[in-house]
């Protein structure tokens, strides 16, 4: 089954149409619960949820990348 994405377009929206997530070599941080997978495809992150892998995935460009990571590592997300 092949996985694409289509993003909306919107003024500004710099994510191609379609992004073939098929063949992409995900990657996990851990084996724990709640663990996502990401992948590096066409210049984007793709991000997803290990345990749904056919849900829809996020797909990130570098700088969005870089803004959910650096605010993760300084607890922007935290829950608790």
């Amino acid at each position: 089954m092949a996985e694409s994405i289509t993003a909306q377009r919107v003024t500004g929206w710099d994510k191609p149409e379609q992004l073939d997530l098929s063949k992409a070599d995900w990657q996990s941080g851990s084996q724990g619960a709640g663990d996502v997978q990401i992948a590096f495809v066409e210049g984007f992150i793709a991000m997803r949820n290990a345990a749904a892998p056919g849900s829809p995935s996020l797909i990130f460009n570098p700088a969005e990348w870089r803004a959910f990571v650096l605010n993760a590592r300084d607890g922007a997300f935290d829950l608790t």
